[in-house]
């Protein structure tokens, strides 16, 4: 396990179009970013924009967001495998950083050219420390 600290790099505005039937932001609107950041993060951590999600545990959804919230999705990494990498997520509301949002596992994959994995030969530092 990582003492990386959670890094709170994408900020989001939540407009009309990503609201559900209930005034709240659509849980799939809010999956896409977060799938599309934390694949960003692997790729900048394993300099290889050759990875997929293989596995997302449960998703917890603490509270919700309405339009017109700021919010913030919050990554880190946790493990390291031969050819994975694992990232717990937070998502949180920029202003009163109450929780929205968390994911205790996020499993992506390291993958060559003909799509099959592959090792990326990188560790998980023991404290990391990284700038928002």
């Amino acid at each position: 396990m990582s003492n990386e600290i959670m890094n709170f790099r994408t900020r989001k505005w939540v407009k009309p179009e990503d609201l559900n039937p209930n005034g709240t932001l659509f849980g799939g609107s809010l999956l896409r970013w977060i799938d599309e950041e934390a694949a960003v993060y692997v790729i900048d951590r394993l300099d290889n924009s050759q990875v997929v999600t293989k596995y997302m545990s449960e998703i917890n959804f603490v509270s919700s967001a309405r339009q017109g919230d700021v919010i913030e999705l919050g990554i880190s990494a946790i493990a390291m495998g031969r050819t994975s990498i694992t990232l717990r997520c937070e998502v949180r509301n920029m202003i009163s950083h109450k929780s929205i949002l968390t994911i205790d596992q996020i499993v992506f994959v390291n993958v060559d050219s003909q799509g099959q994995p592959s090792a990326h030969g990188k560790k998980l530092a023991t404290t990391a420390v990284e700038t928002a």
